[in-house]
């Protein structure tokens, strides 16, 4: 049975992993969204991992929340956008982008080292099956 754990286990860190990357890239696209200064910025994503069953032997990882960053964003004069205000000034997101990007690779690594776990877990399954096979 602890051998489903394993895969259960990893297999709930890739969901984590992926909607990390997921929230990644949202605002990666989202970084150069502008909106009238009288409207709420893009607001950055990111997601909030809690144990699933801790204790228990059987746990794992799922989303806790999507917490959302600062909807005041940062005030950018641009008047050439036609979205500026009388001042020339439109709302742009408070995203960085050089964090993002460190926060891309840290998912991208936790997810392929879950689901590097996985496969070998499902390996290690099918040997134990040809082996009570004889």
């Amino acid at each position: 049975m602890a051998l489903f754990n394993a895969i259960d286990t990893a297999a709930s860190g890739v969901t984590v992993y992926r909607k990390w990357l997921d929230a990644v890239s949202d605002n990666v696209a989202n970084v150069n969204t502008a909106r009238r200064t009288s409207e709420d910025a893009f607001q950055a994503r990111y997601v909030i991992a809690q144990a699933r069953e801790y204790g228990s032997g059987t746990g794992g990882v799922q989303v806790g929340g999507i917490a959302l960053g600062n909807r005041e964003g940062r005030i950018v004069h641009d008047p050439e956008n036609p979205l500026a205000d009388a001042d020339g000034n439109v709302r742009m997101p408070d995203i960085d982008m050089s964090s993002q990007m460190t926060q891309m690779i840290m998912a991208q690594r936790g997810y392929q080292a879950n689901l590097a776990t996985v496969e070998r877990a499902q390996e290690a399954y099918r040997q134990a099956i040809q082996i009570g096979k004889g």
